[in-house]
């Protein structure tokens, strides 16, 4: 029995979350059961009296705002919670077209992925303007070489997620969770693949983009921070092999003078040399030291992921410790849940 659960992130959509829901699919082949969750981002406005006089089956309130990468995060435990098999994550304003749920979860459905996300062919969307098509088709050049995924919208919110993929996702920073959580199933090697789909015409300004360079700046810093912690030898030694090929410049100079009979007055070139090119070595041991560091963090996502699973698969009622091979394993990550909440 497959069970699909729709989860929707709000914040004031009282006055959306109508439409929104009413165009929802209520079936679809190949899965047996639909349910729909609102995530109310502390909405002042009764969104979640909305929701529930919509008929929405489940509904998670934040007494305060926390941002949409919060709301998403939460609405992915919760769907878990209840026993979802695949979740989809849309929008509240009514941007992507329900009908195409359908097709989002084919992929999934099929086996052929673990993570579809919707393709709004954001190069050719009207409503935006030139500078932010432009932007947008350079924001996903820029996810896809730092994802390995193909990646033609990397901003699209319309989603669909496994089970499995949902209990992996793992969102840090508070403005977003777009960007990373693709950076993330890059890393991980996770089966995405992305699907055209269409978009309804605008019914207000985006909420989470307040101007074009807080969108920039904060995105930016995202990409970064996010690749350097998946891939940080490179990261590190793009940078320390940059500073020593500057300190070699100078260095250079200095020999060419001094070969050429004239040492005299160029000692500076020979100080900003060693300089540089001590700073590149630093930076190479840094990104030595930080690899090794991700390689622990890999295994703590895989012990996270291992208690949420058993958490989540405990909440449902369905046990699943036995799916562990090994009793040491069990026990130690049985210790590690006990010690991590108390």
């Amino acid at each position: 029995m497959t069970k699909l659960i729709i989860q929707i992130p709000c914040f004031n959509e009282a006055q959306t979350l109508p439409a929104t829901v009413l165009a929802l699919p209520r079936s679809i082949t190949g899965v047996d059961e639909i349910e729909y969750l609102v995530i109310d981002d502390g909405s002042r406005d009764g969104t979640a009296e909305v929701a529930r006089g919509l008929g929405i089956h489940h509904v998670v309130r934040f007494p305060r705002n926390k941002g949409l990468a919060m709301g998403f995060m939460a609405g992915l435990e919760a769907c878990i919670r209840q026993g979802a098999d695949i979740i989809v994550n849309t929008d509240a304003d009514n941007q992507y077209q329900a009908d195409d749920i359908s097709r989002l979860v084919e992929p999934i459905l099929a086996g052929r992925a673990e993570i579809v996300v919707g393709d709004r062919g954001v190069g050719t969307l009207q409503h935006f303007s030139l500078l932010k098509r432009s932007l947008q088709r350079l924001g996903s050049w820029v996810i896809k070489r730092a994802s390995g995924v193909d990646t033609p919208d990397a901003t699209s919110g319309f989603r669909a997620l496994t089970r499995d993929a949902a209990l992996r996702t793992l969102v840090l920073n508070g403005y977003s969770y777009t960007l990373e959580t693709l950076i993330s199933a890059g890393a991980r090697r996770a089966a995405v693949e992305f699907i055209p789909i269409r978009v309804n015409p605008q019914t207000r300004p985006s909420r989470l983009m307040k101007s074009m360079a807080q969108y920039i700046r904060i995105s930016s810093g995202t990409i970064v921070r996010t690749y350097t912690m998946y891939r940080p030898l490179f990261v590190f030694s793009l940078l320390g092999f940059g500073m020593i090929g500057l300190g070699v410049i100078p260095g250079l100079r200095f020999v060419y003078f001094y070969l050429t009979g004239n040492p005299i007055g160029h000692i500076q070139s020979l100080i900003l040399a060693a300089i540089l090119i001590i700073v590149g070595f630093q930076i190479l041991l840094i990104g030595v030291l930080a690899d090794l560091i991700s390689f622990n963090r890999k295994i703590l996502e895989e012990v996270v992921y291992r208690i949420r699973r058993m958490d989540m698969t405990d909440a449902a009622g369905t046990p699943n410790v036995a799916e562990f091979p090994a009793p040491e394993l069990r026990d130690a990550v049985t210790e590690l849940r006990e010690r991590l909440y108390r």
